[in-house]
């Protein structure tokens, strides 16, 4: 009998467009693989219909909060059913860009120096000197980031105005130039890093899901040292925080100093995107394996307690 699969998709996050994409994407590529996939767009009453439908197993295809930060994990957890990605105390430590951060950095992992301050510090005056770049601490997607460059007198207003809906706390990161890099984790193996270039300012949401927004390059034609430390360092920064399954770990990488320029670990992603033009499904087929074999791979890999 097939396995009963119950695909989460879409939620109550900013994120839930690009999570309906990756779950409709990853729905088909499972029931293509010969399972039996119930899709489910979830809302607050997500307990009483995983009660009901009662699968074997969930992929959790959701971004953002409520379904990358812990939160659906531990509802997971209580009704005892095995799912996918990583568990509670690493989704919500990835998902909190603070605390990962210091993780990383107590553990020997490259960060860019960041201030955690109120939007009205950051919109009243420069907090550091620019370029920085300002986003939400738990937030995914590039969603809601700012980039003040050297030519900016003045700080962002946008965070000032009445209309604001984002968190009153946000963080002020120092800039990094040149290349954007990633790296897939799948299980114990880094799987081989991508570069993103975009013709836009930086790697924001409409680079990363607009058609052409950007361009990948695999392999990342970077320094064979730097190419190793970044697999090196996304494996690592997967175990400090516990993660499972498949992550994606975001790097920016100062090439003007060639195989000695800075090298920056800013973020790992426990839930990341399954859509057409997302990162991970490329990498791992670059690696070797097919959207389907990814796909299943990561449902075989389910359990509780994770």
């Amino acid at each position: 009998m097939a396995k009963k699969v119950a695909l989460l998709k879409g939620g109550l996050s900013v994120e839930r467009e690009v999570s309906l994409d990756s779950g409709v994407a990853c729905a088909n590529a499972l029931r293509a693989a010969g399972y039996d996939v119930s899709e489910i767009d979830v809302d607050r009453n997500i307990a009483s219909k995983l009660v009901e439908l009662n699968p074997d197993v969930v992929f959790n295809a959701l971004h953002g909060r409520y379904g990358e930060d812990g939160t659906i994990q531990g509802l997971l957890e209580i009704l005892e059913i095995p799912y996918t990605h990583s568990g509670v105390l690493a989704s919500a430590l990835a998902m909190d860009k603070h605390q990962s951060k210091t993780l990383f950095k107590a553990n020997g992992i490259p960060i860019a120096n960041h201030i955690i301050a109120h939007r009205s510090q950051i919109g009243g005056h420069h907090l550091m000197k620019p370029p920085y770049v300002v986003k939400p601490v738990n937030e995914g997607s590039s969603v809601g980031i700012f980039l003040v460059k050297d030519e900016n007198a003045h700080p962002i207003q946008e965070v000032l105005g009445s209309d604001w809906q984002g968190d009153e706390m946000l963080m002020v990161e120092r800039y990094i130039p040149g290349k954007e890099l990633t790296c897939a984790v799948m299980g114990d193996v880094a799987l081989g890093v991508i570069e993103i270039t975009t013709d836009m300012h930086f790697y924001n949401y409409e680079a990363k899901y607009e058609k052409h927004g950007s361009e990948h390059l695999i392999p990342a034609p970077v320094p064979q040292k730097i190419y190793d430390k970044i697999q090196s360092l996304s494996l690592k920064a997967h175990k400090v925080l516990g993660c499972k399954g498949v992550t994606r770990a975001d790097f920016r990488y100062n090439d003007f100093g060639g195989e000695n320029g800075e090298l920056v670990c800013l973020e790992i992603n426990t839930q990341p995107g399954m859509t057409k033009t997302s990162l991970v499904p490329e990498i791992a087929a670059h690696a070797g394996h097919d959207f389907i074999e990814l796909v299943s791979w990561i449902v075989e890999d389910a359990s509780c307690n994770r």
